[in-house]
């Protein structure tokens, strides 16, 4: 039951960091599709 717990600490640990990193990633990733879309066909979307 402890061992349980302690793993489920464990993955929780290693991933919201990982999470954190792709939330930023994510982020700039759509900024640069929101001004991409504009300059090349212009405003149709």
């Amino acid at each position: 039951m402890v061992l349980e717990w302690i793993m489920i600490l464990a993955v929780l640990v290693i991933s919201v960091p990982f999470k954190v990193k792709f939330m930023k990633w994510w982020s700039k990733r759509e900024r640069e599709r929101k001004k991409g879309t504009h300059g090349k066909w212009g405003d149709d979307e």
